[in-house]
């Protein structure tokens, strides 16, 4: 007879790891149903509980390797290679870098004399990346990119979107008269509805530097000169950002959705803003659930006015023949 084997898992060491354990454990659950089920959204970058809808957690890291692999030797051969080529930096990152750690490769101090020649060898190495108008040009407007996704929360393909934009923009010489920082925040507004990603441009005016009427004219711009031929963003992309900062629960979000479903099918959508037809309908579920939002919650969370809300509002209930107690 052949005998087995007990093998016993680690325990914890401390007691501050087992208290760590259990918050992970609880961060995995929500705290409106208390579901452990949850799904991860990789293209906002969210985490979202399957039974109710609601946002766990937003502006998730990816700890992952910035390369793809799809066999064991793409794996071997490129985790030697170095980091793969970017369109988020002006040279797409195939330049060489001096470390800024005063330490040589065995971690050790340098001497005053050395440290003195690797600042001159650092001042020097970045004069040389940014030579040209063009580079120079590109590292800011790429840094402004970096800077507004980072604040807005952007996942990584749509920085390199952007990026891509904004380097086919320059090199159709379209940002000569205009300034670097609204082209940058046009290019990174265009990479949000190409990717389909809910963000509006009063939430690129927010965190640019120039106002939005700026921007939409640049946007304008590009998108005619480059002929680049976007499609609206869905409304109910919209309905799980808003229902979260709303607070309302699974089935009124879900209700939402099937009233933006339903709208899009009689092409009621059609020439109105995104953001205002979920806000309406968000309103619309939540009265009909019985968590009544007032109309001034709903617009300050969409960021559009209360006059727009009423207006979407009764084109819904007027197309549906809705019976709403207000």
């Amino acid at each position: 007879m052949t005998k087995l084997r007990v093998i016993e898992l680690p325990k914890a060491e401390s007691k501050e790891e087992n208290q760590t354990w259990d918050i992970e454990e609880q961060e995995k659950k929500c705290g409106s149903c208390g579901s452990g089920t949850t799904r991860r959204d990789y293209q906002r970058n969210q985490l979202i509980c399957e039974n109710c809808g609601r946002i766990l957690k937003e502006d998730i890291k990816d700890m992952g390797p910035e390369w793809r692999a799809f066999d064991q030797q793409e794996h071997e051969d490129k985790s030697r290679a170095g980091p793969p080529s970017t369109e988020t930096i002006h040279d797409k990152g195939l330049s060489t870098q001096i470390d800024w750690k005063n330490r040589d490769g065995r971690g050790q101090n340098l001497s005053p004399k050395r440290r003195s020649r690797m600042y001159r060898l650092r001042k020097w190495q970045k004069r040389i990346r940014v030579s040209g108008a063009k580079d120079r040009n590109l590292a800011t407007a790429l840094s402004e990119i970096d800077r507004m996704s980072s604040q807005l929360g952007l996942p990584k393909k749509a920085r390199e979107s952007a990026s891509k934009i904004y380097r086919y923009a320059v090199k159709e010489d379209l940002i000569r008269g205009r300034s670097i920082e609204s082209v940058a925040s046009a290019a990174l507004y265009a990479s949000c509805r190409e990717n389909q990603i809910p963000r509006t441009l009063e939430e690129i005016a927010e965190v640019s530097r120039v106002d939005k009427k700026d921007i939409g004219k640049s946007y304008r711009l590009i998108s005619r000169e480059l002929g680049i031929r976007l499609s609206p963003i869905d409304p109910s992309r919209y309905v799980a950002r808003f229902g979260s900062e709303l607070g309302v629960s699974g089935e009124v979000r879900m209700k939402a959705i099937d009233l933006i479903r339903k709208a899009k099918e009689k092409r009621i959508t059609s020439g109105k803003s995104p953001v205002g037809i979920a806000a309406a309908a968000l309103y619309i579920a939540a009265v009909m659930e019985g968590e009544r939002r007032t109309q001034r919650e709903v617009a300050e969370v969409s960021d559009m006015t209360e006059v727009t809300v009423r207006n979407r509002y009764k084109e819904l209930v007027d197309e549906f023949d809705l019976e709403v107690d207000l």
